[in-house]
Parts: structure tokens; sequence; C-alpha cells
């Protein structure tokens, strides 16, 4: 049973992303923009892209394109960044707004189906052991690194 954990731990993400592409696709987004856009809304706006990049995790270089589309959409604005002439800022336009509420309601009900059958507590006990495991990865990723 635990030689399938790893494998489990990377097919139930690809799962849930996927039932949300597919729920998502009549609005014409891409995986790469509902995240993109989910995760800045969840952030907070005026965040900076280097911080929107790892916190999505990919590299910085790689969000450009997307930002790029996002931006020709009118979803989102670059700003300069007061501090750091080199850095930009990630700002929700307003026309973001309409569709960021059918992201959110797309992954609420993804999330109750996905977690359909699970207690309160148990969920809880999930995110605390996947925690744990995330921290054991960090933990060996920096010692490997080093």
């Amino acid at each position: 049973m635990h030689q399938n954990i790893g494998f489990q731990l990377a097919r139930v993400p690809r799962l849930w992303r996927a039932i949300i592409d597919r729920r998502l696709a009549p609005e014409g987004l891409t995986q790469t923009r509902w995240v993109t856009l989910y995760h800045l809304w969840r952030l907070g706006d005026d965040q900076p892209q280097c911080d929107l990049a790892r916190a999505i995790g990919v590299e910085a270089p790689s969000l450009v394109r997307t930002l790029d589309q996002l931006a020709e959409q009118g979803l989102i604005e670059r700003r300069p960044c007061d501090q750091d002439r080199r850095t930009k800022r990630i700002v929700l336009t307003e026309a973001a707004t309409p569709l960021l509420e059918r992201i959110d309601a797309v992954v609420s009900q993804a999330r109750k189906e996905m977690l359909a059958g699970l207690s309160e507590a148990d969920v809880d006990q999930l995110g605390e052991l996947l925690s744990r495991i995330e921290a054991n990865g960090l933990a060996i990723q920096s010692r490997e690194e080093a």
C-alpha cells in the first residue's frame, strides 16, 4: 500500500485539475490561465510577478506568456513597482471579477464533490498529513541542494 502513495499524490491533483479544466472550458480558460487568475485573486491584488510565479509553482519567465494573454483579455494589468523598476506588479481588473466568481464557484463545487464522504475532521487530518509530507519533501530538497 505504501508503495502507491507517491502515485496517488501525483494522480489526485491531476484528476482534480482535469475536472475543473473541463468545467471551465466553456469560459475559454486554459488551466494555466484559470490557475494564474485564481492564485492572484487568493493571494491578493498587486502581487510581484515573481511571487505569483512562486505561488503557482512555475518559473517567472514561464508565466510571462500567460500574463500577456490575460492582459490582452483585459483581465489583469502590469504596473511598475515603486521600490524596484525591474519588477512588475500584477493587478486584477474589474473585468476579471465575474470570471473569478465563476472560477471560484467551479472550484468550490469540485472540492465539495472530490471530498464527498469525508468528514470535516477527515479533511483537517488530510491537510495536516499533506503538510507534514510537504515539509519532509522541502527538507529533503533543501539538504540535497546544499
